[in-house]
């Protein structure tokens, strides 16, 4: 599903853009349904910027249907073929009502505030965004990342053991390349690495951003989660076998 040079790409940035994975109908579906959850528990009077709701269990059709009845999960396991994500737990709507004039201060890594119930880290191997509304340009919602900072977390955590994960948050102290803004438009599948750093910006636009989020595990990464998080590639083979080719 992808070629080569995207996954070079995602191996030394961390993040990838796939436009138009998902049609038209399955993303006018997904916003009837998000529309109604805004419907039946809208944001708070005067509310600015982000707001999600968190679905566990049973998924509504119409959200998992963006992931499973598109080419976005087969484009998602090309990064780990052979291996195998397992079900995701969660679907996340993702809001940003504006106008919300924002620059985040830095990233974070999710999972960490609050862990999980055992006290594991809420450490996973993919973040699967599908966009349903249009980010073309920037402070229209846009998620923003730190290109490469996936690597130099895992040099962190090979430097003070992968225990260190909870008590660096909300993100190591490392040395952060330039934010970028993910631009897209409605269809398009972002694919970012879990130890890339990220954070929520403004939306000056006119629009609401709408964005479903999807975490996934490879199988088996809860039993390999430290290792995962000192070897940014462990779980990625077709990315690390790309990213150790010539062009």
């Amino acid at each position: 599903m992808l070629d080569q040079q995207q996954k070079r790409s995602f191996a030394g940035q961390g993040y990838l853009v796939v436009p138009r994975v998902v049609p038209r109908s399955l993303i006018d579906a997904a916003r009837r349904e998000v529309e109604g959850h805004v419907a039946r528990a809208p944001p708070p009077a005067g509310h600015r910027g982000p707001h999600s709701y968190f679905l566990a269990g049973a998924w509504h059709d119409s959200l998992s249907a963006l992931l499973c009845e598109s080419p976005a999960l087969l484009a998602a396991e090309s990064l780990i073929a052979p291996g195998k994500f397992e079900a995701p737990e969660q679907v996340q709507i993702s809001l940003n009502v504006p106008p919300f004039d924002h620059r985040p201060g830095g990233p974070h890594i999710d999972g960490l505030a609050p862990p999980e119930l055992d006290g594991r880290p809420g450490t996973f191997t993919l973040l699967a965004g599908i966009l349903l509304t249009d980010q073309a340009a920037e402070q229209m919602g846009n998620l923003w990342v730190w290109p490469g900072s996936h690597r130099s977390a895992a040099a962190y955590f090979r430097e003070h053991g992968p225990e260190a994960l909870l008590s660096s948050a909300p993100y190591p102290l490392v040395e952060l390349s330039e934010p970028r803004q993910v631009v897209g438009r409605a269809g398009d599948l972002l694919l970012a690495h879990y130890l890339l750093g990220h954070n929520i910006g403004g939306n000056m636009s006119a629009v609401t951003r709408e964005v479903v989020y999807f975490r996934l595990r490879r199988e088996g990464h809860r039993g390999r989660w430290r290792e995962f998080v000192q070897d940014a590639l462990l779980e990625f083979e077709p990315v690390r076998t790309a990213a150790n080719c010539f062009p």
